[in-house]
């Protein structure tokens, strides 16, 4: 099969799922962060967290505005805060 029919095959199940007339073989859901409620559990400001997390505030800000939404490393460490908050102290000293 080449790679254009593959394609087209694929497009044709999602539509397929889309319409309702296929059952997806799978979902994966992402939980995303709520960046402010982490960070209000720790009672740091946002300059605090950002520094901690080698970020800048207006990236922490549009987090918790839901602009932007925290993605690859940046989602693992908010999850790993989340689960140990102590871990975000280990973070803030380095």
């Amino acid at each position: 099969m080449t790679l254009f029919n593959e394609l087209k095959s694929s497009l044709e199940e999602a539509v397929e799922i889309h319409h309702g007339r296929k059952e997806a073989s799978r979902i994966t859901r992402f939980e995303i962060a709520d960046v402010k409620s982490i960070r209000d559990s720790l009672q740091v400001s946002q300059a605090e967290f950002a520094k901690a997390l080698g970020t800048s505030v207006d990236t922490i800000k549009s987090w918790e505005s839901r602009r932007r939404n925290p993605t690859g490393l940046a989602a693992k460490v908010l999850a790993t805060i989340q689960d140990n908050p102590s871990f975000y102290q280990e973070l803030s000293e380095h």
